[in-house]
């Protein structure tokens, strides 16, 4: 694969993936083969590989996610994908540190002298070094990356430490937001609809013509079937009740909320888009670091485009709230409406700064590690990484002090701005 650290061997049962490095090589998933010839099912996601006519290239994808890598035939296995990985202390720490060497795209932007972390940490770690131990140095070692995409899991143990400032959105604040938003934003709204088990929520505003669009996740909205088939006939559930015909042509203004979202799938935030566009644009162009010895080489940027749907659409202007709880997936959809045809207009805080799909690595005694290796371009070849995703207006969101005053300052803007005259 062009990068991604990644071998694929593929036959008639199924494809099972390799994780290289220069000190070794691990089995990562098995993807077992599906109905349809060149399709591949692995936990809820459906894998595809069209060989190219050459019969020496093919090109590789996952519907939960947006565009495609590159893939190349080799006349074998690396022989270190035949042999049994070693497992003492010494060879998890160098495989640990080899991964983020050769994948992580963000040690300059961020400051961090790697091989300084390495020459600091690997003398700690000796023959009789425990698996907590190992875990708590690799803990320390990746927060000074303060990047949630990192994170290191030894089964029920994780630990990753998100941008200074910001919070990872959990169940708990997912469910006290969104109490606050209904009793103080949503009290006086019409045709308050919920969808997803509540991760979707629609509702008219009292303000003439203005509607509400709360986005909790981009994930789990069937919780009987996690495909993405299965997700995405959800959405489309909620997208047909909400922008019926009628209503796209009533509404004059639309408030997106993103300030409590904890990412998921990059393909359903394109499908959200899509039925907000009347015409065809950019996205964003993503690319990866494909070069272990040299992190400022990267895939060819492929752009996203943005097709407008076929079923009725919205096209008005939208008033965008995010803020540090806005990740992944929360952001790359974000960041799908900077170009958006229309009037779009953030308010609120910075999102938290992570775009990337997650590398999951294993490491030779069970533990994994999770981290990024790609980077989404504006049109001007910008990253939001590590800063995240100004607003154009900055308000605060969902502080102690607006909790404490039943305030929403985010929410006021962006109605007061959507219902002023238009001309």
């Amino acid at each position: 694969m062009d990068g991604y650290g990644t071998v694929l061997a593929i036959d008639g049962r199924g494809a099972q993936e390799y994780q290289t490095t220069a000190v070794g090589c691990l089995k990562g998933y098995y993807a077992e083969a599906a109905a349809k010839p060149g399709t591949y099912d692995v936990e809820g996601a459906v894998l595809t590989v069209r060989p190219a006519p050459d019969g020496e290239h093919a090109r590789f994808d996952a519907d939960v996610a947006v565009g495609h890598r590159q893939l190349r035939r080799i006349g074998s296995l690396p022989a270190a994908c035949t042999r049994p990985p070693a497992t003492d202390p010494r060879t998890v720490f160098d495989v640990f540190w080899q991964s983020f060497e050769e994948n992580y795209p963000f040690f300059a932007a961020k400051g961090i002298d790697w091989h300084a972390v390495r020459a600091h940490y690997r003398p700690l770690v000796h023959k009789d070094t425990t698996r907590a131990q190992l875990f708590d140095i690799f803990s320390r070692m990746i927060t000074p990356l303060h990047d949630a995409h990192v994170l290191v899991l030894d089964g029920d143990r994780h630990y990753g430490v998100p941008r200074p400032g910001t919070v990872i959105p959990t169940g708990e604040l997912n469910d006290k937001v969104k109490k606050f938003v209904v009793d103080r934003d949503l009290r006086t709204a019409t045709d308050r609809q919920d969808f997803a088990g509540g991760l979707l929520t629609y509702a008219d505003l009292k303000q003439r013509d203005l509607g509400y669009l709360r986005i909790a996740s981009f994930d789990g909205y069937d919780r009987d079937n996690a495909s993405y088939t299965a997700q995405l006939a959800e959405l489309d559930r909620a997208l047909d009740t909400v922008l019926t015909p009628a209503r796209t042509r009533s509404l004059h203004g639309l408030v997106i909320d993103l300030r409590i979202n904890g990412g998921g799938s990059d393909a359903l935030g394109i499908h959200i888009a899509e039925r907000l566009t009347d015409r065809s644009y950019t996205a964003y162009a993503k690319r990866a670091r494909n070069d272990p010895a040299d992190p400022a080489r990267h895939t060819r940027p492929e752009p996203i485009l943005v097709h407008p749907s076929p079923k009725p659409r919205y096209t008005g202007p939208i008033a965008l709230l995010t803020g540090g709880s806005t990740v992944s997936a929360g952001e790359t959809f974000t960041q799908a409406l900077i170009d958006r045809p229309g009037r779009t207009v953030r308010i609120g805080r910075p999102t938290q700064g992570v775009f990337s799909d997650v590398m999951t690595r294993n490491l030779p005694n069970g533990m994994t590690v999770w981290l990024p290796n790609e980077e989404y371009l504006t049109r001007n070849g910008r990253t939001f990484d590590g800063t995240g995703i100004p607003p154009r207006i900055s308000e605060p969101v969902f502080t102690d002090e607006e909790f404490a005053k039943g305030r929403d300052s985010a929410f006021d803007r962006a109605v007061k701005l959507l219902s002023r005259p238009r001309s």
